[in-house]
């Protein structure tokens, strides 16, 4: 599957923006869009893209209105959107760094003080 593809399906094939605009932003998380997708290089880079066209869409009215007409409103449209953004941070928070040595100890001797 190709980044963009896999982009796609974590909006949930919503059609926010042009295939064009969701180049630009996986250009941005330095994601090329027709490489095949990897989890384990990828994931994060690709949450920070879903995060980045989530913000997108909450900033803009036009498209906000458009997207109320799956809701009753506009305000529950924007708590969805938000409620999506949190889960989107968390699951970013929880996935580790590769490079990053874990020890009970080692934020004992990096804390400033």
């Amino acid at each position: 599957m190709q980044t963009l593809d896999r982009l796609k399906m974590e909006l949930s094939n919503q059609q926010y923006f042009t295939d064009e605009q969701y180049i630009q932003f996986l250009t941005e998380n330095n994601l090329l869009p027709e490489n095949a997708y990897i989890k384990e290089d990828m994931q994060k880079q690709l949450l920070l893209t879903v995060l980045d066209v989530l913000e997108a869409v909450a900033n803009d009215i036009d498209l906000m209105t458009s997207i109320s007409t799956e809701f009753s409103n506009m305000g529950q449209a924007y708590q969805f959107i938000e409620m999506r953004i949190a889960q989107v941070k968390d699951k970013i928070a929880s996935i580790p760094e590769p490079n990053e040595d874990y020890s009970c100890f080692s934020l004992m001797y990096t804390r400033g003080i």
